[in-house]
């Protein structure tokens, strides 16, 4: 089996504390949690399902905190914040075998949970409900958690103009797609606006593909 190629960010510990951004991607960027009437995003029974796991969260895992967040059709971005306290909502934080894998876990167990309750309603079990991997990218500073803050919020009046909407991809709009992976899935794409809202622009955002 061919092994995956992950790309982060040499030498950083993904346990320390500080703030995170992450995008998780519907698979096939399928429009499965509701849809964007004006400039509003409403959910669907699976979109509700989406955003309550992602704000019960914290209560299973105490090293995680929750920012600003939105549930899009096919999509989740949202600002995390990693504490001291706790790893993988089951023991104290280690910081030598499981502490650089607390990001990657809090995101496994969210998706996997969501994943058995909207197979569950739909009947399709082993159906991918999600990408198998997401994005990330650390927040280095106040002023970049504030602009990263707004490009949430402000998510759904773009949808229009959004890389993740699947109408832009027909219309050949979609330009900073990445290649597909093994799997046939296109990775979220940072747009060249997003990459702006951070500081260091000259570095590339961390990406697992």
């Amino acid at each position: 089996m061919r092994e995956r190629k992950i790309t982060r960010l040499k030498g950083y510990d993904y346990s320390h504390p500080g703030a995170y951004f992450v995008t998780v991607c519907v698979h096939n960027r399928e429009c499965l949690f509701g849809e964007i009437t004006g400039n509003d995003i409403r959910l669907n029974e699976y979109g509700m399902i989406a955003k309550d796991e992602w704000i019960k969260s914290p209560d299973i895992r105490k090293e995680i905190k929750l920012d600003e967040y939105i549930v899009m059709p096919n999509h989740i971005h949202g600002i995390v914040w990693i504490d001291s306290v706790g790893a993988n909502g089951r023991s104290p934080l280690h910081r030598t075998n499981m502490g650089s894998k607390t990001l990657s876990s809090f995101m496994a167990g969210y998706k996997s949970t969501v994943t058995k309750q909207i197979n569950g309603l739909r009947r399709l079990p082993g159906i991918p409900v999600w990408q198998r991997n997401y994005y990330e990218h650390i927040i280095r500073n106040d002023a970049e958690l504030n602009r990263i803050r707004q490009y949430i919020i402000e998510n759904p009046l773009k949808w229009n103009m959004d890389s993740e909407n699947p109408n832009n991809i027909i219309k050949g709009d979609y330009k900073n797609a990445k290649k597909k992976n093994s799997r046939g899935e296109r990775p979220f794409a940072p747009t060249q606006a997003f990459c702006a809202l951070c500081r260091d622009v000259k570095s590339k955002p961390e990406i697992w593909r």
